[in-house]
């Protein structure tokens, strides 16, 4: 579903890469924008950072690094701010204190902010 996600906010990611701004606001009061960047492009895969802007001061601003696979249309987080390549499974308690589910953790996390933006978010710029 992330990789769905993925497409309906970048369609073009794979021609063109760019970066793609959504914002979510309430009223006149924005609330942070979610920016959308292409990395790399290469004939199978593309690699995108998500990361939020524009956001409160007191909150931890979510960076990922997501690798899309478009032969098996399918999207993974492959790292965060502060971690790369994650395990399956993770024994616990572990050095790292990671959850032993920390991978589909941040997958999730990804598909409910990628539905959210999808719902309720709007182009950042005025269409012109």
């Amino acid at each position: 579903l992330n990789y769905a996600r993925l497409m309906q906010l970048l369609p073009a990611m794979r021609d063109n890469p760019q970066v793609r701004r959504v914002a979510l606001s309430q009223g006149e009061h924005l609330l942070g924008v979610l920016a959308l960047e292409v990395l790399e492009t290469c004939p199978y895969t593309s690699t995108l950072e998500v990361r939020q802007e524009h956001s409160l001061s007191w909150l931890p601003v979510p960076r990922l690094e997501v690798r899309v696979y478009h032969d098996a249309r399918m999207a993974e987080v492959v790292g965060t701010q502060s971690a790369r390549r994650f395990h399956g499974i993770y024994p616990y308690p572990n050095a790292a204190m990671h959850q032993p589910d920390e991978k589909t953790q941040l997958n999730l996390f990804l598909g409910e902010w990628l539905s959210h933006c999808l719902a309720c978010g709007h182009e950042l710029e005025p269409v012109r």
